[in-house]
């Protein structure tokens, strides 16, 4: 009797707890349902919102263009000022006139190159720059770079950009550095090493391409970088065209970039400069070809190792022949962590087919240079830089000289300076 009394009240215990287990899942699914209908109305306020919100910044931006001389503040769009100073200090084993007289075979004759850069033996103020940037109005920015050099004033860089063109585009107006290949458009105090490539010196002079023109550039809506650019330029760069009875330049690139796993970047480029020269006293095309790649592996929060490189041609016709000539560098750069850095470049000109007739009995072949440098930065905004140069490129005095150079450089930039490409 006991036992058939327990088993009863056994069997009732088990059918009130399933009532209210079967209870609690069916409260359970109506909170679900509650929540479900309070996320939806809660998506429909937040849409409902954002639209809202559109539409104000819309009718603001309307009233703002509308009214334009009315509510416009210059105080709103001062421009930023940096002041970046370049100095040096060299020892050399050729005196200073000696090596103002230099020439390089098929590019530079003796006693024409301009040196803005590290001239002389000892003490050398390269330049003050001022670079100042401004927003203009919702449409444009102004962009403008001064150098001052001891004994001259120049405008390096003044020019304005469009700031939301349709469709990825962007427009470039003024006096700029063409964005040809991968180190032209970069100032100096922006290179990794003191001294232009060996190339870009023979065919274009220490500013490279740098004209007055205009830009136009597009970047392809896909998920790798596509940039394809094309330039109109005055082409008053007589080093390798020269003819400015009107704009005889045209540039143009496509550069592309992709990352592979977390840590590499690869960088590279194609592009093409034509346009007239005035050999001879006439006029007569020249075609520069130019392709560029650049490999940088983050190998830490501070560190990284760049290769960078660059191979550039130019078939110039002179009216008698039509001079090929070609040229690379190569460098590779170690930063170490946020002060320290070290590199190496190799730099030569690797074809030099024209008339060296007034080089008989020289050597003109392995036109090439070594440059190793150790660079300290204590700060972002300064930097110390010593590097040692082996050069093989130059005649001096009738021989060609090989020049060995220590220098220790000094950088500083203050104010609002923009970061510059690795």
């Amino acid at each position: 009797m006991k036992k058939t009394i327990g088993l009863s009240l056994l069997v009732a215990s088990s059918l009130f707890a399933n009532a209210d287990f079967d209870a609690l899942k069916e409260q359970i699914a109506q909170q679900k349902i509650v929540m479900q209908k309070l996320e939806a109305k809660l998506d429909a306020l937040s849409k409902k919102q954002t639209q809202m919100q559109q539409a104000q910044m819309s009718a603001k931006m309307s009233r703002t263009t509308a009214n334009t001389s009315a509510s416009f503040s210059q105080k709103a769009y001062l421009p930023d000022i940096a002041l970046i100073l370049n100095m040096s200090a060299l020892s050399r084993n050729v005196d200073n006139n000696q090596y103002k007289d230099f020439a390089i075979p098929g590019f530079i004759s003796k006693g024409t190159a301009a040196l803005p850069f590290n001239e002389d033996k000892g003490f050398n103020l390269n330049y003050a720059e001022v670079a100042m940037r401004s927003t203009v109005d919702p449409y444009f920015d102004a962009f403008a770079i001064f150098h001052l050099h001891p004994n001259a004033f120049e405008i390096e860089e003044a020019f304005v950009k469009t700031r939301a063109l349709p469709y990825a585009l962007s427009v470039k107006v003024g006096k700029f550095k063409s964005a040809f290949g991968r180190i032209n458009a970069k100032h100096q105090h922006s290179w990794h090493f003191d001294s232009q490539p060996i190339i870009y010196k023979s065919l274009f002079g220490p500013d490279g391409i740098s004209d007055a023109g205009i830009q136009l550039q597009w970047v392809a809506p896909t998920d790798t970088y596509i940039m394809a650019g094309l330039e109109a330029m005055q082409g008053t760069n007589t080093r390798s065209f020269g003819d400015t009875k009107s704009n005889n330049l045209y540039v143009g690139y496509l550069k592309s970039s992709v990352d592979i796993g977390e840590n590499l970047s690869v960088l590279g480029g194609v592009s093409f400069a034509h346009g007239k020269n005035a050999e001879n006293n006439s006029t007569n095309p020249t075609n520069v070809y130019g392709v560029d790649l650049t490999l940088r592996d983050q190998l830490g929060s501070y560190s990284a190792l760049t290769w960078q490189s660059e191979f550039v041609q130019r078939n110039k016709d002179t009216g008698n022949r039509t001079d090929k000539q070609a040229g690379l560098y190569s460098e590779l750069i170690y930063q170490y962590n946020n002060n320290y850095s070290a590199g190496f470049r190799y730099d030569a000109i690797t074809k030099n087919d024209t008339d060296l007739s007034a080089y008989t009995g020289i050597n003109t072949n392995n036109l090439d240079r070594y440059t190793t440098m150790l660079e300290y930065k204590p700060f972002p905004m300064s930097r110390l830089r010593l590097s040692y140069m082996y050069d093989r490129t130059k005649i001096i005095a009738g021989e060609r000289k090989n020049i060995n150079q220590v220098m220790l450089s000094l950088n500083i930039a203050a104010g609002a300076h923009g970061a510059h490409d690795y």
